[in-house]
């Protein structure tokens, strides 16, 4: 049966890079990779990608959403603290979590053998927005803007360790190597612009919350794994060039950088045609992208035509380059200009002991920027169009870490509950959707899974998460993985 021509994989021909490949070279160039003992890696390698090139956006219906902000919480936020209100739990201070509660669930090595004692939030929450919806003290700028989420208290993971957990998160696996969220949508969707890339990160350079017991990003939870590299996240420094190399050397002029790109655009033309290698048209598209970011970045980064009053609504810290603040002003300003996906990382929020200073700290990096975000995108007219996420790699325990007391513990990690949250992008607001158990521990109600939120953005993006693969190591690999996810059905408007 003829599969749909809407469907987002490599098994159209003129798309397949494997029969690209054996129609544009002759028989000559076939025999002398074979004689040399190339033709098979060179086949390999180009299995791992299509062509690069323009790609036509292909979408398997409506989209509600044209772009992404993620906001990635590295170390993992305590849900119990900030979303997850149990207001019965402070009679439980002090005593051992119940074994009907565990059930004798995967701890990590940190929790192994030692007693769980309950350690409540100490925290007040207050009932906001139209639907009463409570908010931790922790988090009054985002109050006022709880009408515009949607906050999924059932969120759960298959990892309990941060490395796994995020990767898992970003890239649907929890093996390295696989591609991207935003590397899936840049390949699915293509480019909604051709002077910035599909897919940008932005890494915050510090947070409030201390330095101690903070897990490094690798970048590949920004890669394109499998699928053509010019699919991968850029990410912007928050010092110096914003791009790597983006500026020219002293004496170099623009003029000459163009007389220079366009010979060895030739050149790599000249080695394309012989080769039929995608890598090297990757290359040529990249260069000629880096030629365009030299005039767009600066633009993109420079903030003197921002309103003073723009820049009050993301907070005094907006005005520190690398801040979580000034990166959810350039993240408004890459929508502004059309880049597809966006992303934040905001490290700092594995608190093992000293949880409420610390995640102060925390809160305060990220609440009004975050808050401000959403308000200055719904001002303009974007937030509709934009889907906006927030979450970390999983969640933190009930019970204490460390010291424990009233207004002194920490947590530990926890996989199997925890909260995220969704704006705009067609997701109704102003709601909470799934609900756990009195300590915060299980879910009771409409559990969702990374990969069902996951399967969600696609679904807002008008991508069919089971249709959207591509072959690798013997599999039609997706975001999503074989196993299968859900759509959120239920928190769309």
């Amino acid at each position: 049966m003829k599969k749909p021509s809407s469907q987002l994989n490599c098994d159209r021909q003129s798309d397949h890079p494997l029969e690209t490949f054996e129609q544009l070279q002759t028989r000559r160039q076939f025999l002398r990779r074979g004689a040399m003992g190339l033709g098979a890696a060179v086949l390999g390698n180009l299995y791992l990608g299509k062509l690069a090139g323009t790609q036509t956006p292909v979408t398997h219906f409506a989209p509600r959403a044209r772009r992404v902000i993620f906001l990635f919480m590295a170390g993992a936020p305590s849900q119990l603290d900030l979303f997850d209100y149990k207001p019965d739990l402070h009679r439980q201070f002090n005593q051992p979590l119940p074994p009907s509660v565990s059930k004798g669930q995967r701890v990590t090595a940190m929790t192994r053998g030692k007693e769980q004692i309950v350690a409540p939030s100490m925290f007040s929450f207050h009932q906001r927005g139209r639907n009463g919806i409570y908010m931790s003290e922790l988090l009054p700028h985002l109050s006022e803007v709880v009408d515009e989420l949607c906050i999924i208290k059932s969120t759960h993971t298959d990892a309990i360790n941060h490395d796994p957990a995020k990767t898992l998160f970003c890239t649907g696996s929890q093996i390295p190597g696989k591609a991207s969220l935003g590397s899936w949508l840049s390949y699915g969707l293509g480019s909604l612009n051709q002077n910035l890339p599909d897919f940008m990160v932005l890494n915050s350079a510090f947070w409030t919350g201390g330095t101690g017991n903070v897990q490094a990003l690798y970048s590949r939870l920004w890669g394109s794994g499998f699928l053509p590299s010019r699919h991968q996240g850029v990410s912007l420094q928050p010092e110096g060039d914003p791009v790597l190399f983006l500026s020219n050397p002293d004496g170099v002029s623009r003029e000459v950088r163009s007389k220079m790109l366009d010979l060895v655009s030739a050149l790599n033309q000249e080695q394309l045609n012989q080769l039929g290698d995608p890598e090297i048209q990757t290359t040529i598209a990249q260069q000629e992208m880096a030629f365009r970011m030299q005039a767009s970045v600066p633009e993109l980064t420079a903030m003197d035509g921002e309103p003073d009053h723009v820049m009050a609504l993301y907070g005094p810290e907006v005005h520190k380059t690398g801040s979580f603040a000034r990166n959810c002003l350039l993240a408004r300003r890459m929508i502004e200009r059309d880049v597809r996906f966006v992303q934040l990382f905001h490290r700092g929020w594995d608190h093992h002991v000293g949880l409420p200073k610390k995640l102060r700290g925390q809160a305060y990096d990220v609440d009004q920027p975050a808050s401000a975000l959403i308000k200055d995108l719904k001002l303009r007219g974007l937030l509709d169009e934009t889907l906006v996420v927030f979450g970390g790699e999983f969640g933190r325990t009930t019970f204490g870490q460390g010291k424990i007391e009233r207004d002194q513990y920490g947590r530990d990690h926890h996989p199997r509950c925890f909260t995220t949250w969704m704006a705009g992008g067609g997701i109704k607001g102003g709601i909470t959707y799934g609900q756990t158990d009195d300590f915060s521990y299980n879910i009771v109600e409409n559990p969702v899974h990374v990969n069902d939120f996951n399967a969600t953005i696609l679904h807002q993006l008008g991508i069919d998460h089971e249709r959207l693969n591509f072959p690798f190591q013997g599999l039609d690999q997706r975001l999503t993985g074989v196993e299968g996810a859900s759509i959120v059905h239920d928190i769309l408007a």
